[in-house]
């Protein structure tokens, strides 16, 4: 499989941390929870967490706090199937195939839930062929990049498919929720809106970067679930994140990547670039600390963490794009990502 077409999108509007604290000090919310919410707020929004700014699906930064199933819900029915688009375009445009090339495509969210699937109107925004294979992936969390890369490997493998669309979209803002829990209230301040696009194809096209997927691994530690998942409450989606998450997430990524190294008989010195899901500053700290890495190999991932934020499954694709804009060295690369579950999926891509 190769890689040969990859976009992101945003919605238009950006926040910086101090808007948002400042929204939080005008809204109800801010007087509904007490003291102690107030100061686990304050200090995920005010100090140095890696993030400065991110784009929500918002006209004003009051309407984060209309904390209503109704209203959640047609944020993400009316921002979800744009931003998928914006993005699916984008990942055609690149690789310069024609909407009526793609033979699947693969949809991933954990932030809303539509029924038809997200994927239909996929297909509808960007004139997909009525007869393309459709996939929708839901309940993965900031892991999906990695399950929905691996699919569409197997259709293209199985020579079903000659390309396929893969596709990450999170409105994360659709999946608000505030209490005086400290793990509740650093989510909401952690997330981000945003999709990401791929076009995965049997063969690569011959006027771009060479990309071919090598080999992957997955880790589901059953065991680890309510350290990180959304639990439905009162019809809406409250995220459960505990204070273990950093750690765990660098110990099974360390698992899955020497897996993968040892099936293949590579050392970890032999990867040049490393493409890692920015979950967090402390997050990239752990995995700093775990796998022996250098702050300079997660440049990356730290740089998207600084302008959008966590993006939940999309989030990859923002940290491989920085990777090609800024032209690293060829060779092996690894992808990452983890989340709920708690999942961790890593591949061993050979960029020329």
């Amino acid at each position: 499989m190769f890689i040969n077409g990859i976009e992101t999108a945003v919605p238009e509007h950006r926040y910086s941390k101090i808007e948002c604290w400042d929204a939080f000090q005008r809204s109800e919310w801010f007087n509904r929870l007490g003291p102690r919410a107030h100061a686990v707020a304050q200090a995920v929004l005010l100090r140095d967490n890696g993030i400065e700014t991110r784009h929500l699906a918002l006209d004003s930064l009051d309407e984060v706090f209309d904390i209503e199933p109704n209203a959640l819900h047609a944020r993400f029915l009316s921002n979800a199937p744009q931003l998928a688009r914006q993005a699916g375009m984008g990942a055609l445009e690149r690789s310069g195939l024609r909407p009526s090339s793609i033979d699947a495509v693969v949809v991933s969210t954990c932030t809303g839930y539509l029924c038809p699937g997200l994927s239909g109107y996929v297909i509808e925004a960007l004139g997909l062929r009525p007869d393309v294979q459709a996939f929708d992936l839901v309940g993965q969390g900031c892991a999906a990049a990695l399950p929905n890369m691996r699919l569409s490997n197997s259709l293209l493998a199985a020579g079903q498919c000659n390309h396929v669309l893969s596709v990450c979209v999170e409105v994360c803002s659709a999946a608000m929720y505030l209490d005086e829990d400290p793990g509740v209230l650093i989510s909401a301040c952690l997330f981000g809106d945003g999709a990401g696009a791929m076009v995965l194809s049997r063969r690569p096209q011959e006027h771009l970067r060479q990309i071919e997927w090598m080999h992957a691994e997955s880790l589901i530690a059953t065991a680890e679930r309510d350290a990180l998942k959304f639990e439905e409450r009162d019809g809406l989606l409250r995220n459960i994140l505990t204070r273990q998450v950093p750690s765990l997430a660098a110990h099974y990524a360390e698992q899955v990547l020497d897996t993968a190294l040892r099936r293949v008989d590579m050392r970890r010195s032999d990867i040049g670039t490393w493409i890692m899901h920015p979950g967090g500053r402390d997050v990239l700290h752990a995995l700093e600390k775990q796998m022996g890495l250098a702050r300079h190999d997660l440049r990356y991932s730290a740089a998207v963490l600084r302008d959008y934020g966590n993006l939940s499954s999309a989030s990859v694709y923002f940290v491989m794009k920085e990777a090609l804009r800024d032209h690293c060295e060829p060779g092996a690369w690894w992808l990452s990502s983890f989340g709920a579950g708690l999942s961790c999926h890593g591949a061993l891509l050979k960029v020329a």
